[in-house]
């Protein structure tokens, strides 16, 4: 069974593509965002995947890919077409070469006409295919720089797309209306630059007066990609927090585990947020908590200090999940959800006041 998760950056409009082999737990990620590592990283680890391959389809110009960031935090290597341009790749790609994950495979055609280095990833049973910036949905990306041309982008989706099977669905690299996949059915008959009777010439005709800006992060995102992601000073990530070894969800929640907890107790400011009877009730509470109910949490949240760590806690982390959300509004930067709440403290031991 095929794992196969599609994601979104807002800021670019560039959607990621996570695919993974339910036996081996192999997995590869096409077109990762930098800004949207940490999140990539979660959804991996929650779904217990190994990220074997990060893959682009061509050397972006409107975002940095997260090709490198990924290797340094899971491991995985960088695989892209051998015509890109880019150092710093584990394997250059030709036309036809397959890179596998546990028994699944994809196929990288090369799709040239956006870049010289775009490529096309093909699932080992044609069933989907990952289509960068040469098809999109109901369009096509761009051909007026970065050796953009567009009859040999003509000739790209004609001959190594449009010939995948009809129910082929096609999964672009972008998409700016909230469209999230085609097919190859679909992009044939419908498509208004590429589809039905039209010719080479009329699509070389209007993709050369488009006469469109270019992208803005063209002169970031280029440089960088030409490096798959590498930044300048070479450091990995230093961003995530310090003050404790936290998870980052695939919810967007940092989390501290109760053991870590326990040994910082006293360097932290501890917010329960369940209601009073609660707090005094069975389970008890974490020694030293302050009791903030979460109804009550935006207007006292100015008797939390900010001198220090904040962790909240629930009953099973839930709620607690959602004041980190609001105190975060509130401008707290260093705060972490309790993994499990109270359930979880009290299962594995650990002390609290009052309760059974």
């Amino acid at each position: 069974m095929l794992i196969f998760r599609q994601l979104f950056d807002a800021q670019s409009s560039t959607y990621t593509y996570l695919l993974g082999d339910s036996v081996s737990r192999e997995a590869i990620l096409i077109d990762p965002v930098f800004e949207q590592v940490r999140r990539d990283a979660a959804l991996i680890n929650e779904l217990n995947l190994k990220l074997a391959w990060t893959l682009d389809t061509h050397v972006h110009a409107d975002h940095v890919t997260g090709a490198w960031l990924m290797k340094q935090r899971c491991g995985s290597r960088i695989g892209l077409s051998a015509k890109s341009g880019a150092a710093g790749a584990d394997r250059v790609l030709e036309d036809g070469d397959q890179v596998a994950f546990g028994k699944r495979y994809v196929e990288a055609r090369s799709t040239p006409g956006h870049t010289d280095g775009c490529v096309t990833y093909v699932l080992d049973n044609q069933s989907m295919a990952f289509t960068g910036d040469c098809l999109l949905i109901r369009g096509s990306g761009r051909t007026d720089f970065q050796q953009g041309d567009p009859r040999r982008m003509f000739r790209s989706v004609r001959e190594q797309i449009f010939s995948l099977p009809a129910t082929c669905l096609l999964y672009p690299a972008h998409d700016y209306r909230g469209i999230m996949v085609t097919s190859v059915d679909e992009e044939r008959r419908y498509n208004p630059r590429l589809g039905g009777d039209i010719g080479i010439d009329d699509f070389a005709g209007y993709m050369n007066n488009l006469n469109l800006p270019h992208p803005k992060q063209i002169d970031v995102a280029v440089p960088a990609n030409l490096k798959c992601g590498q930044p300048a000073d070479a450091k990995t990530d230093n961003s995530d927090p310090q003050w404790a070894a936290l998870t980052f969800t695939f919810g967007g929640i940092w989390e501290i585990q109760p053991q870590t907890l326990e040994e910082i107790i006293s360097q932290v400011e501890t917010i329960d947020v369940r209601e009073p009877a609660e707090f005094n009730g069975a389970l008890g509470h974490i020694r030293g908590a302050k009791l903030i109910p979460l109804g009550e949490l935006k207007q006292r949240a100015g008797e939390i200090s900010r001198d220090k760590p904040v962790v909240t806690v629930c009953r099973s982390g839930a709620r607690s999940a959602q004041a980190v959300v609001m105190l975060q509004k509130e401008g707290f930067r260093d705060i972490a959800n309790l993994h499990g709440g109270m359930l979880r403290w009290r299962a594995e031991g650990y002390g609290a006041e009052g309760g059974n």
